[in-house]
């Protein structure tokens, strides 16, 4: 219950108390942005039976009647609507409203996280609201400008090239050094400038030279491929070449070791 409250009402979104990094100035835009959403939006459901009057009315959210005596929910803010006490969730994310605390917006009713967040975007890495004029908005997500760094040695981005890990940014140097997949034919990681072919879960450079058949080295970007045992051909004539020089090859070497040696 604890969790869910801290993450349906965030508390840096309505006490600046747990935002001691922001100026006064955005400190005064989130006391004046607290104050008009707890006038304006904020309540609290009340579970209660559906009274006779409302003998048969729609559940609010799923439609389905609610008889005289049944266990709803009513939302002073909304009028004389009714929900089933598991239809009383947020219109974002459809989580049920803890303790019934709920924002309206539009005659609907959200948490408080998703309803702030009709009015202002909210930082991917500290998760306060961002009240300053500028942010940077990348992967479809908003960050304050000081907060977008690389999620391994905090070196600012802001202007930099950057790669996506796990939903958050990494610098170039970092990404080629820890996480960059080593190409299957040169070895060399495949840096985050260098485009990169998969297959069966193995990485090649995209280029040529790394991405071609093993036996006749044929480029195979765009056209058909085998891959036996992480290698590549560009058909089953090659595959079964290499299969025959691979058996002659094991052939010749036991020849050569049954052979008897000079001293003898």
């Amino acid at each position: 219950r604890a969790r869910a409250l801290l993450q349906q009402l965030p508390p840096q979104d309505c006490d600046e108390r747990y935002c001691p990094d922001l100026a006064e100035e955005e400190r005064r835009q989130l006391r004046a942005f607290s104050a008009r959403r707890r006038q304006e939006a904020l309540g609290q459901g009340l579970a209660c039976p559906v009274p006779g009057p409302c003998h048969g009315c729609p559940c609010r959210k799923c439609g389905r009647r609610l008889n005289k005596g049944d266990p709803g929910i009513s939302a002073s803010r909304l009028g004389d609507q009714f929900w089933h006490p598991s239809c009383f969730s947020c219109h974002f994310c459809h989580q049920q409203l803890v303790d019934l605390i709920y924002f309206q917006q539009d005659g609907r009713i959200y948490c408080g996280r998703h309803h702030a967040e009709l009015f202002r975007p909210r930082c991917a890495s500290c998760d306060q609201l961002i009240f300053m004029e500028e942010c940077i908005e990348a992967e479809g997500r908003r960050w304050h400008l000081e907060h977008f760094c690389c999620l391994e040695c905090d070196e600012p981005l802001r202007g930099q090239r950057y790669v996506m890990r796990s939903g958050r940014p990494c610098c170039r140097g970092c990404f080629e050094s820890l996480f960059a997949e080593p190409c299957q034919a040169c070895g060399d990681p495949i840096g985050a400038d260098s485009e990169e072919v998969t297959h069966q879960g193995l990485h090649w450079h995209a280029r040529a030279s790394c991405f071609c058949c093993s036996l006749c080295r044929k480029a195979l970007r765009g056209q058909p491929l085998t891959c036996r045992r992480g290698r590549l051909f560009c058909s089953d004539t090659c595959s079964r070449g290499q299969d025959a020089s691979s058996t002659a090859s094991d052939s010749s070497d036991s020849a050569f070791a049954s052979a008897p040696s000079p001293d003898s």
